[in-house]
């Protein structure tokens, strides 16, 4: 069902109300050890009529223009949050916010209803917060951080590396982990520019006690080059490719 009827606003409330969305996730491989997945990060995509799926890209903004990213969140935690009460394979989710959300003063309180509701524990669920919001929302992250932490969940500050890195937010706001942005991931094989940058964080994540997962990993000789920097977790197309969350994560006694 597209989004181009009339009264945009119901619609997009009926997406929510009608579970039109469904999840998706991509694991995120531990390089040390045995390479197992502890965690992966959660993906939306919205169901469409003969069963295909709209991308992030087709419906997102629209969510985004009618401000309705919060209950969209709200909708995607919910989820998550049932997946790991039913059991899953995979411990731990990670959950893209929006900007508008992270202005919700009420959403760390929902957040925490629907995991004691659950009976789940707090870790189950990490939130990543995109570098661009942690800039120019400074003040609703730092909030947000506290808050979440509070119950018990986990911290990722998204995209560092792209460009020039303070280490400022990181001192702030304490995440648990940082994911280095593609763009730069990409590059450490041919460019000693984005080596030297790689270096800059991993030592900035070392002093602070904070874990790096490198994104968009898709080739073996990256792959290879971030194991040998130190970088503990990594993500992408090379490592394994979103998948439905029920066929991935799975009930935990699936196997």
């Amino acid at each position: 069902m597209g989004l181009d009827q009339a009264s945009p606003i119901e619609h997009i409330r009926g997406v929510l109300e009608r579970n039109e969305l469904t999840l998706y996730c991509q694991p995120i491989r531990s390089l040390a050890g045995g390479g197992d997945y502890p965690m992966a990060e959660v993906l939306v995509r919205m169901l469409e009529e003969e069963h295909s799926m709209l991308p992030p890209g087709d419906f997102i903004p629209i969510f985004e223009h009618y401000r309705m990213m919060p209950a969209m969140d709200r909708w995607v935690v919910a989820a998550a949050v049932r997946r790991l009460a039913q059991g899953s394979k995979i411990p731990r989710f990670s959950i893209n916010l929006s900007g508008q959300t992270l202005e919700d003063p009420d959403f760390p309180g929902f957040v925490a209803t629907e995991l004691m509701r659950a009976r789940v524990r707090g870790p189950g669920l990490l939130f990543e917060l995109h570098m661009r919001d942690v800039v120019t929302l400074a003040a609703a992250c730092e909030s947000f951080a506290a808050s979440i932490k509070t119950i018990g969940c986990g911290l990722v500050i998204d995209a560092l590396g792209a460009q020039a890195v303070s280490a400022a937010p990181m001192k702030i706001l304490k995440p648990d982990f940082i994911k280095l942005d593609g763009a730069l991931t990409r590059k450490i094989v041919s460019d000693e520019t984005a080596v030297s940058r790689l270096k800059g964080i991993l030592a900035v994540c070392e002093s602070l006690g904070i874990k790096a997962i490198a994104e968009s990993v898709e080739e073996q000789d990256v792959l290879l080059r971030l194991k040998a920097f130190g970088v503990e977790f990594a993500q992408g197309f090379g490592i394994y490719r979103p998948h439905p969350i029920d066929h991935l994560a799975g009930p935990s006694s699936a196997g």
